[in-house]
């Protein structure tokens, strides 16, 4: 890991050993939550060297905030996940609806404003 932090900021992708400095946890932990986990997919180069993206850090964050801070079992944080993915499928889709809702109502306001 470079010295300069600020370098560190406008990485895209980071080596194993990074998060892991990052987390404090071994690297070990992170293949086998990459393993129990779907969420966490790092990218791999033809090598096989794990590459994270600071998506895939951030959901290592609250997995280890999840597991390591509250206690919870990996089979607890599957399901803490799953719900806040199903949670944000839910809000997606009301978006969605919302949004078609809105275009239904121009349209009968722009037949209104027609027919007057």
């Amino acid at each position: 890991m470079s010295n300069n932090t600020n370098n560190d900021k406008e990485k895209t992708f980071y080596s194993i050993g990074e998060v892991s400095q990052m987390l404090g946890i071994p690297t070990s932990t992170l293949r086998y939550w990459e393993k129990e986990l779907p969420t966490i997919n790092p990218r791999k180069s033809q090598g096989g060297t794990r590459k994270y993206h600071i998506s895939d850090i951030e959901e290592l964050k609250l997995i280890h905030r999840l597991v390591k801070d509250e206690g919870h079992t990996i089979e607890g944080a599957k399901k803490i996940l799953r719900r806040r993915r199903h949670s944000e499928m839910t809000k997606s889709d009301i978006i969605r609806r919302l949004q078609d809702i809105r275009q239904e109502i121009m349209g009968i306001l722009q037949e209104l404003e027609e027919n007057m």
